[in-house]
């Protein structure tokens, strides 16, 4: 005898109480609401750091153990996590599955599109809690975050030297091949960039285009970070301080030049 079931009810009946989202296994389900409490019960023996899932603290302990188990068989390179391995391997393929509604782009990662989403809100969710700085990615933070630890995870394996973020890396290994990375180069004043986002954000001051433009008085720029730098204008608000003395400023690239007033420099003029 045949019984027909719900595979939709069956794989997805145990619900948070939270948000409403549906799991297919209760696991999964305690797993999930650990985002709402905030609980971390998996904590690293080396540095403290605390994770939410095991799977998490698994793929972190490989920072201090340098272990690198995902292998691209076309060009050698090594990840600690599947998931980057899977990413890396679109860059070989050209694939690019998300896609961004409003604008049209596409990009190799979810995580890339996420935070490609926010240039058209400008919203930036992931804050320092060190130093303040906003991020619209984890992974922009987690690589800030090393700016302020000093850790250096990726690794060469030819000649030991250590780099901040894995495209760091993967541009280094080019100097043990003798090969050149071919930089993309504007058209107009042959200036290069180190990624085609780049280039098209410097194209706008050639176009003369400025898409982001003020609500409050109409003022418009190339860039969105020059908008929220020109907002804070109006708003009043200075996220930057000094640890040292406590002055707070609108922009880091004048709390950097403040810094040097403490240790002796002479900012240049």
């Amino acid at each position: 005898m045949s019984v027909n079931v719900d595979t939709n009810t069956v794989e997805k009946r145990f619900k948070c109480d939270t948000c409403g989202i549906s799991f297919s296994s209760n696991s999964n389900l305690r797993r999930h609401i650990r985002v709402h409490t905030g609980e971390k019960p998996f904590k690293c023996a080396t540095c403290g750091a605390a994770f939410s899932q095991n799977s998490a603290l698994t793929c972190h302990i490989r920072v201090h153990t340098g272990e690198q188990p995902y292998k691209c068989d076309t060009c050698d390179a090594k990840f600690s996590e599947s998931g980057s391995l899977r990413k890396h391997i679109r860059i070989h393929t050209g694939e690019k599955r998300y896609k961004c509604d409003t604008c049209g782009a596409q990009f190799l990662g979810h995580d890339s599109l996420k935070g490609h989403l926010y240039t058209h809100t400008g919203e930036k969710p992931y804050k320092c809690e060190t130093c303040g700085a906003q991020f619209p990615t984890t992974s922009g933070l987690k690589a800030h975050i090393r700016t302020h630890t000093g850790e250096k995870p990726y690794k060469c394996v030819t000649c030991g030297m250590s780099f901040v973020r894995h495209s760091g890396l993967w541009k280094h290994r080019h100097v043990h091949k003798g090969e050149s990375i071919q930089r993309p180069l504007c058209a107009i004043c042959g200036k290069s960039f180190s990624s085609n986002g780049g280039l098209k954000r410097h194209s706008l001051c050639h176009s003369g285009e400025t898409p982001y433009k003020c609500d409050t008085c109409g003022a418009q720029f190339a860039q969105s970070c020059y908008l929220k730098k020109h907002v804070q204008c109006h708003t009043g608000q200075k996220p930057y301080r000094c640890d040292v003395c406590g002055k707070q400023f609108s922009r880091s690239d004048n709390l950097k030049t403040h810094l040097l007033l403490h240790i002796g420099e002479k900012p240049n003029t």
